[in-house]
């Protein structure tokens, strides 16, 4: 009877494999699963009556049945071994190393362009390059100083082979160049002014005093260089040179009183009082005393500032006048540089 029961049982079909007809559409699964219950059924009940096979397990069987489908799926794929799957991992692997290379070759590019953008940038003065050039102070730009040739065998001032402190270079030499964009001044060219053209910078009741101590003095020379910049600031220094450091020192400590408290007596023209500066605070020459004044407000139209540097046998006197008022930072720097010729 079992062998009869066998061969009525219809073959599982896997849901949604490939059947006798072709491949199997989901919906003929199901009717395929009904057909089964019932034969099952009825051969449960002949095996009922032959064997004696409970009406429960005839229950369990048919109700089962409908399991078939299941069952059988995971015996079959019980007895079918898998294919093992190929491992993608050779083709990860190749994605991975081509980004990797990708990168690599973006990273040596860049790396490339940035280097030759720094030695580019490195290679240029900073007033060179948009957004890093530096923003002017205002000062001027001055040609390369130098200190001027001596006669053989002579020293220079402030050494131990030279204690009276004689400039024995030419005087017009140490006289600071005009910047660069200056309109000189023709009058004062560089080379030796009169006495009276010197005293022309001072008021008129003071210049009959500083004729006469200049007269006393044994004065030797005067030389002066002039000057307007653009933004309309008129220079001139003079330096007057002396027989001695005495002479010197005597004409502006006595005759300018340059060093009082109270500012000097004899004033630049046109200027009615002056307020010392403590500009020697700031510029420090060895050997060499300087005095700076500006004029105090109220005033017209121009202020002046001037200063008196002594070095020695030599007094310099530099002033500069401008419209509304004189500039710090290009008055200071002239002061320096002229004191550092000196010193």
């Amino acid at each position: 009877m079992s062998e009869q029961t066998a061969e009525k049982t219809p073959e599982p079909t896997m849901a949604g494999g490939t059947g006798p007809g072709g491949v199997t559409e989901p919906g003929e699964v199901a009717g395929t699963a009904e057909v089964a219950e019932s034969a099952e059924a009825r051969e449960a009940v002949e095996v009922a009556e032959t064997t004696e096979v409970t009406v429960a397990e005839v229950t369990a069987e048919a109700s089962g049945a409908e399991g078939t489908t299941v069952t059988t799926e995971a015996s079959e794929a019980e007895e079918t071994p898998k294919t093992p799957k190929t491992p993608a991992a050779p083709r990860r692997a190749r994605r991975v190393l081509w980004a990797v290379a990708r990168w690599t070759a973006a990273v040596v590019v860049f790396g490339g362009v940035g280097a030759g953008t720094a030695l580019g940038i490195t290679g240029l003065d900073r007033d060179e390059v948009p957004g890093l050039a530096t923003e002017s102070d205002g000062r001027w730009e001055y040609p390369r100083l130098s200190l001027p040739a001596l006669p053989v065998d002579r020293p220079r001032p402030f050494t131990a082979a030279n204690d009276a402190e004689i400039h024995y270079a030419d005087v017009r030499d140490l006289l600071l160049p005009a910047p660069v964009g200056a309109t000189p001044d023709p009058k004062l060219d560089g080379g030796f002014v009169s006495t009276e053209a010197y005293l022309s910078l001072y008021a008129e009741e003071s210049r009959a005093e500083l004729r006469q101590s200049l007269a006393d003095s044994t004065l030797r020379h005067i030389a002066a260089r002039g000057w307007t910049t653009p933004d309309g600031t008129r220079t001139s220094v003079h330096l007057l040179r002396f027989s001695s450091v005495a002479y010197a020192q005597q004409y502006q400590s006595e005759t300018l009183q340059a060093d009082s408290a109270d500012g000097p007596v004899a004033l630049p023209d046109g200027v009615e009082k002056a307020v010392p500066e403590a500009l020697a605070n700031k510029i420090r020459v060895p050997d060499t005393r300087l005095y700076a004044y500006r004029e105090k407000k109220p005033y017209g139209t121009d202020q002046v500032r001037w200063a008196y540097i002594q070095a020695g046998d030599t007094l310099a006197l530099i002033t500069q006048t401008r419209r509304g008022e004189v500039l710090t930072v290009p008055y200071q720097q002239t002061v320096v540089l002229q004191n550092q010729l000196l010193g």
